[in-house]
């Protein structure tokens, strides 16, 4: 898969493409992509996908913007897993901001040379969010691409987006999480040093490096850790901001594995969450702390033991 920041003057070849954040890559998310490689097959051209960065609701409103499910590199990861050939990775600043409707459509033709373009029935783009399916479907008219709209998919009575994702994960409601991602839902990272107050705790952990400080869940879990051995490992993992050991800390994801003593600095590793224990909570002193992380381990592997 190939991957490109902005759009060129002008294209090097025709695509078949979508616009989105697929945040999440969720299920309806994965309805899309999989409509757009059927189409570009058909076409004999590249499927291509543009998408956002920053999350144009965090360049608009940052304090009130939607925690990620996915950063960008998972996003782009699973994107490959899909089958999409090209994507293209936009920047969400002033100047994209302002770009109006109708520019926006003119460098889809010229820069990508789309023939085929597949939006959500919802979709607007453009300053002031002008542009909708039916100045789309317009440009196509004009411009020689054509147009397709892509309708919801629906779990139960749900319709599945990324705000409901977010709901599950945030409420612990794991199951439903897989049920709208068609995965477990996880964090990928990159094991960094930590303060090394687990190890002398006597309960090691595995500190992973959050991208973004606002994280769509919090508290204790039961996990599995992807990325070590062939199969994933087990281990209890926190996610907080610690209030027993910081005043006004930032979120850190910290993972105890059982049975597992090895050095994993520097390792990228994908923890899956499968089960909530409790929230994060401020206790008196490290002792009482270091009790609770006891049970908390107890309770995870009781977890296992009944799967």
């Amino acid at each position: 898969m190939l991957v490109f920041r902005g759009i060129p003057e002008k294209a090097e070849t025709p695509v078949a493409l979508t616009i989105g954040n697929f945040d999440g890559v969720h299920l309806g998310h994965q309805a899309v992509l999989a409509r757009l490689v059927q189409k570009a097959q058909s076409l004999s051209v590249p499927s291509c996908v543009m998408t956002f960065e920053p999350h144009p609701r965090e360049f608009f409103d940052p304090e009130n913007a939607p925690a990620r499910l996915t950063d960008m590199r998972e996003k782009l990861s699973l994107f490959a897993k899909l089958g999409i050939d090209r994507v293209h990775v936009c920047r969400f600043d002033d100047k994209f901001a302002k770009m109006e409707s109708r520019e926006f459509e003119s460098r889809i033709h010229s820069g990508l040379d789309a023939k085929w373009v597949l939006i959500g029935d919802d979709f607007r783009y453009g300053a002031r969010r002008k542009g909708d399916f039916a100045s789309m479907h317009e440009a196509g008219a004009e411009f020689g691409f054509e147009v397709e709209s892509m309708h919801s998919v629906r779990l139960d009575e749900h319709r599945i987006s990324s705000t409901l994702v977010r709901e599950a994960v945030r409420s612990g409601k794991f199951d439903l999480a897989k049920s709208l991602l068609g995965r477990d839902y996880s964090i990928v990272g990159r094991v960094v040093h930590g303060n090394k107050l687990g190890k002398t705790l006597g309960f090691p952990t595995a500190n992973i490096r959050l991208r973004h400080n606002k994280p769509p869940l919090s508290g204790i879990h039961v996990v599995e850790v992807h990325g070590i051995n062939e199969t994933p490992v087990r281990g209890v993992a926190s996610l907080g901001v610690r209030p027993t050991v910081v005043e006004k800390g930032k979120p850190v994801l910290e993972v105890y594995l059982f049975d597992f003593e090895k050095n994993l600095y520097g390792a990228r590793l994908k923890v899956d969450f499968l089960f909530k224990l409790r929230e994060e909570q401020k206790f008196p002193d490290l002792e009482t702390l270091k009790w609770q992380i006891g049970q908390d381990v107890l309770n995870a592997k009781k977890y296992f033991d009944h799967d």
